[in-house]
């Protein structure tokens, strides 16, 4: 509970100090509007304002940072229509883009405050130092240096402690960043200032408002080809993390930790303070996934379960103290700004998304419309999730009522007929021993196979063994078994980066494995095996190959049909379940070549195709 409060001390603090500085702003703002003078030009005034406007909605990117090009205009309405123009102008402006991108109120009033209080500060410094600079031969453009400098100092002294107190961390790479971005601006600010100072002296004539429209168009062009490249770079960041985010669900989507594979790309995807992802499996809302400012030890309550089934659409709350709706508990004090995805697939609700922030009416349009997208994209996984369990719910019952028939039809039946001989060795004991012995020996040849078949169910129904210790370590053990029992020479090895696999792909691969060497062991009379296990880049990979007599591929298949145990065809079947192919090579006196092909669907990258076979 301490952290919480911790955090809300800091917003607030983070706020008055915005406060202050807004009232500080506002102040200096009336004071300037007490001295207004009518605009020298109109139409010069009008285009540096609707320049600064532009420039200011549409700030270039620099070094993984943004900062607008404004100052070479704003410079520009100083010089020619003085102090008091130029803070009233520059505050407008700022006013109304931030108005135009919706800004939080705090926002609206604080930016055009601290730019006030900077442009007024650096005025003011700069002219501390005229005395010095007045010696220089060139010391308009000292005073130009001078000015841009104490400009940007401030500005970003403002910033900085504003972002410095608030609760959200500010490292020393996040301020790297701005401090380089705001130089580089400031450098560009010099620098076109120069050549305008430079092209000033040059008496080419008088300078009228084509003049200034074509000298600062350059930079406004600037501005907005920035943005734009931008904006799309962002776009595609942002599909580029959606594809990522579906190419790891894909991935994992059979494994336990099918959810957490997705938060390396959310961050990417969008950039938020807290993200929960609730899931409702059998009737229950469970947390499968939560990041940034959450608790995760508060669990939804019966008001909160109810909100959540009644939602059927996007929510979204850009600030809570505003808006009457559901928070819930879990998330942070010091979040304001939320957006509820209900996750709902053919009209039934699957789970909720939801994701927040610290500031208010943080949440633009493309925020929403991602986090919707994101929604979607997790009820198609969780949906397809579900599918997979029922599936192996529906194997497992199959496998069962195999089982269940091999009993009855053969063990059942072989008990059932021992019993019926013994009873008849029993009355027939006295008067005919030799007979009743011969019906003796008989029934426990019977009991003894019966015996070992109800011992390989036992073992059918105990948990399976890749299960327990996975896919490799169960082909590694049965190899240890066949070569202590057997004594042939079985050759393994994996290649490749190993992949998660669903329990119901492991077994078919197992099994597949298992009736392989099996059979080589009954039938093919081989002296050596080799095993691999391949993990390509669309495919994993089984191959089990011998030099053993081989067999006709065509009488097997035969044969397959009238035996009733795991043979080629139920090879076959199981392979089929898992959507893999299962090619069987074989010649007589060539020994056997046994591959199951299961493929990796959305999975990028990878290993390189395994094209070689296993060496001899």
């Amino acid at each position: 509970m301490g952290q919480p409060s911790h955090l809300q001390k800091k917003e607030k603090y983070a706020k008055w100090f915005m406060y202050v500085v807004s009232i500080v702003g506002l102040g200096a703002l009336g004071w300037m509007t007490f001295q207004l003078t009518s605009p020298n030009n109109w139409w010069v005034f009008l285009l540096l304002a609707f320049f600064i406007v532009v420039t200011e909605y549409f700030p270039i990117a620099i070094w993984k940072g943004f900062t607008s090009l404004s100052f070479p205009l704003l410079y520009t309405l100083f010089i020619n229509e003085g102090l008091p123009i130029a803070v009233v102008t520059y505050a407008l402006c700022i006013v109304l883009v931030n108005m135009i991108q919706r800004r939080p109120l705090r926002i609206i009033f604080f930016n055009p405050s601290q730019l006030i209080i900077s442009l007024i500060g650096a005025s003011v410094l700069a002219r501390l130092f005229q005395e010095q600079i007045m010696q220089i031969e060139l010391y308009s453009f000292g005073y130009i240096l001078v000015l841009t400098l104490f400009f940007y100092m401030i500005n970003n002294l403002l910033v900085d402690l504003v972002l410095l107190i608030r609760p959200q961390p500010y490292t020393f790479n996040l301020w790297r960043k701005k401090f380089t971005s705001e130089t580089i601006s400031a450098l560009i600010s010099i620098a076109y200032i120069g050549i305008m100072f430079y092209i000033g002296n040059q008496n080419r004539g008088v300078i009228d408002v084509f003049s200034y429209f074509f000298f600062f168009s350059p930079l406004v062009g600037l501005a907005l080809l920035s943005s734009i490249i931008v904006r799309l770079q962002a776009e595609r960041n942002r599909m580029t993390a959606l594809f990522d985010i579906s190419t790891e669900l894909n991935k994992w989507l059979p494994t336990k930790d099918w959810v957490h594979s997705i938060k390396p790309s959310l961050n990417k995807f969008i950039d938020v303070d807290a993200s929960v992802l609730w899931v409702k499996e059998e009737g229950e809302w469970i947390v499968r996934f939560e990041n940034g400012q959450v608790q995760n030890d508060r669990p939804l309550s019966n008001q909160e379960i109810a909100d959540f089934e009644s939602f059927q659409d996007i929510v979204v709350y850009q600030n809570k103290k505003n808006e009457s709706g559901l928070i819930p508990s879990c998330f942070n004090k010091a979040l304001n700004a939320f957006v509820f995805a209900p996750i709902i697939l053919e009209g039934k609700s699957l789970g909720m998304f939801a994701v927040a922030r610290s500031r208010t009416k943080s949440f633009r349009q493309e925020d929403i419309q991602s986090v919707a997208t994101l929604a979607n994209q997790l009820a198609v996984a969780i949906k397809t999730r579900m599918l997979i369990f029922e599936q192996e719910k529906r194997t497992v019952l199959e496998e069962r009522n195999r089982i269940a028939r091999d009993i009855h039809d053969g063990v059942a039946q072989s008990l059932a007929g021992a019993v019926m001989k013994l009873e008849t060795a029993h009355r027939k004991f006295y008067q005919k021993p030799a007979e009743a012995n011969g019906i003796i020996l008989d029934s426990l040849d019977k009991l003894r196979f019966s015996l070992k078949d109800i011992r390989e169910s036992i073992y059918a129904l105990r948990p399976y063994e890749t299960e327990r210790v996975g896919l490799k370590q169960a082909i590694i053990k049965r190899i240890d078994v066949v070569k202590r029992d057997f004594g042939l020479d079985i050759r393994f090895e994996e290649r490749g980066k190993q992949i998660s696999l669903s329990p119901m792909v492991e077994k078919v691969m197992f099994d597949t494995f298992q009736e392989s060497v099996q059979n080589t062991i009954k039938h093919a009379g081989a002296t050596t095996i080799s095993v691999l296990l391949s993990y390509q880049k669309e495919h994993v990979l089984l191959k089990v190959t011998d030099d053993g007599v081989g067999f006709s591929l065509l009488d097997a298949m035969i044969k397959a049909k009238k035996d009733p145990h795991f043979g080629i065809l139920s090879m076959n079947e199981q392979a089929e379940k898992i959507e893999a192919s299962l090619q069987i090579d074989s010649k007589e006196r060539e020994g056997t070549e046994i591959t199951l092909t299961i493929p990796k669907l959305g999975l990028e990258g990878g290993m390189d195709h395994d094209q070689r076979l296993v060496s001899g």
